[in-house]
Parts: C-alpha cells; sequence; structure tokens
C-alpha cells in the first residue's frame, strides 16, 4: 500500500513539473496547420511559395511559406481577396520579412521568380512622390554593396507606362535587368490583377520577362554572366513588398531603396531553375 502511494505521488510530481516546463516554453512559430502546397518533390525546383490564404487571426501563419513551413518573423500586412483565395494589401512602411527565402539562392543558377500583383495609377516612394515599388527584395549584410541588397525586383511609373526593373549581385558580379524607357509597359497598374513572371536560362544567359501569360518580345541578356551565384551567407532577410534598405538608413524615408508596394500581392513563387513557357502559362491560366 505504502508502495503504491509512494508511485502515485512521483507520477503526479513529474506530471506537475511537465506541465510547468511546457508552459513556460516560448513558442518560437505558430502551431503548423493547414495551407496550401504545390505538387513539388522533395527538392524539386519550387523553392519559396506563399499563397497567403490562411484564413487564421494568427497573421505568420496567414503568409507561411508552403515549400518548408518557412513562417515570416514579421507580417504586418492585412488580409484581402486575392486573384485566387487570399492576398496581403501592402501598406506604406510595412512589408512581410523571412529570415531566407529557404534555398533558393544556394540552388538557383537559372531561376524563375512568379507573382501576383494589383496597383491602381503612379507608384509611390514612402515620402509620397513618384518612386519605386518593391514586389520583392533580399537585404544583405552591411557594406555588402552600395544597394544593402542582393536581389530587388521592383515596379516604377504609371498605367501608361510602368518599367519592371530587376537588379542582381551575383558573387562579385552586378547587372541590371530591365525594361524601361520606351520598352516600359502600358496596362500594368490599372486596379487589375496581373501575373507577371522573370525567367533567367544561365545557359543563354538571358531574362525573359512574361506578362499575363504573354512572353515580352524584349529579351535581356547579361552579357556572358552565365549561372547566378547569389551568396546565401550574405543575405540577412527576405522581404515581400519592400525594398533592402530600412527608415534609419543614410538616403531617408523617401530613398528608393526603401520603397514599400502600396497595392496588393499574391502567389509569391521562387523556382531554382528556368520554367518554360507552357509552365508560366500554366500559372496564369490557373491563377497560381
Amino acid at each position: 500500500m505504502k508502495l503504491n502511494i509512494m508511485k502515485t505521488a512521483k507520477f503526479l510530481f513529474i506530471a506537475a513539473m511537465t506541465l510547468i516546463v511546457t508552459s513556460c516554453q516560448k513558442k518560437t512559430q505558430p502551431e503548423l496547420g493547414n495551407y496550401p502546397v504545390d505538387a513539388n518533390a522533395p527538392g524539386g525546383p519550387l523553392k519559396f511559395y506563399v499563397a497567403f490564404d490562411g484564413n487564421t487571426t494568427d497573421a505568420l501563419m496567414n503568409a507561411v511559406d508552403s515549400v518548408r513551413a518557412n513562417f515570416p518573423s514579421d507580417n504586418p500586412l492585412t488580409s484581402v481577396t486575392g486573384v485566387s483565395g487570399k492576398a496581403v494589401q501592402g501598406e506604406n512602411l510595412k512589408f512581410i520579412k523571412y529570415s531566407k527565402p529557404n534555398d533558393w539562392a544556394t540552388t538557383a543558377q537559372s531561376f524563375t521568380v512568379s507573382a501576383w500583383f494589383k496597383r491602381n495609377g503612379q507608384t509611390k516612394n514612402n515620402g509620397g512622390t513618384n518612386g519605386p515599388e518593391y514586389i520583392l527584395s533580399t537585404r544583405a549584410v552591411d557594406n555588402y554593396n552600395w544597394s544593402n541588397g542582393s536581389f530587388l525586383f521592383f515596379l516604377e511609373g504609371d498605367n501608361a507606362a510602368c518599367a519592371v526593373k530587376f537588379y542582381i549581385q551575383s558573387g562579385t558580379n552586378d547587372g541590371w535587368l530591365t525594361w524601361e524607357g520606351g520598352q516600359s509597359i502600358a496596362g500594368l497598374l490599372d486596379n487589375q490583377w496581373h501575373h507577371i513572371a522573370a525567367v533567367y536560362d544561365h545557359n543563354s544567359s538571358t531574362m525573359t520577362l512574361y506578362i499575363d501569360g504573354a512572353a515580352n518580345p524584349n529579351l535581356k541578356t547579361w552579357g556572358t554572366h552565365g549561372a547566378l551565384n547569389l551568396l546565401n551567407d550574405k543575405i540577412t532577410e527576405f522581404r515581400i513588398g519592400r525594398g533592402p534598405r530600412n527608415d534609419g538608413d543614410a538616403d531617408g524615408v523617401s530613398g528608393w531603396l526603401q520603397s514599400s508596394f502600396k497595392g496588393q500581392i499574391d502567389q509569391v513563387r521562387l523556382y531554382s531553375k528556368a520554367l518554360t513557357t507552357a509552365e508560366v502559362t500554366s500559372l496564369y491560366a490557373n491563377k497560381k
């Protein structure tokens, strides 16, 4: 009888201590739940994918990457109706931040960036004057280069003529691949959803821009650069909806490298391969 009492007391003590320890633990990310997934075998070419389709009160859950359950460290953006399911509403000075875009930077020699966006009128910087608005960027370690970023993707202009610009720091080389000036694109900022995809093929050092499933005739060739070499150890943050610099950086809150996206963003995908025209068209046709 005495032995049973001692066993019972010991069990209750262990249970109580377990409850205390688990209740005091700080969770570093939300509990896993249901979120959209694509057919993508382990190690497949889709390296990062966020659909913003979470329907919870947890903003981090609503912006989880579905490839590796990569939760953002911050998501201050409002959930809105997207091109498919939910999207996020961009806002001045606000953006979604992740530590890394998974292993995209370490695996991508060729790449494809795909997203849906909806924006009305002239793009603006954070000070309210005309300037670029970033769909995504990577922030780099301090003093890595002039921009403090290694991959920039932004729009700049109005609905009559909108420039699409990419800046890439690849190893010790950097380059711009842009559609601007006489190659700016009309009809992008008409308050309707548009699909945009940029496909870089390292075999030809060429980027093709697709708008709503159609390839832009102006191809951009990065000399003979070849394989992309994003230095993953230099990336400190992956951002959706903002440029690579912070408010306190030297060029001030209105600087063009700080600017946030003021429209809506949905279905952000990063691939470590150059998608075919048929694959890009399928993303557009299926609102993915």
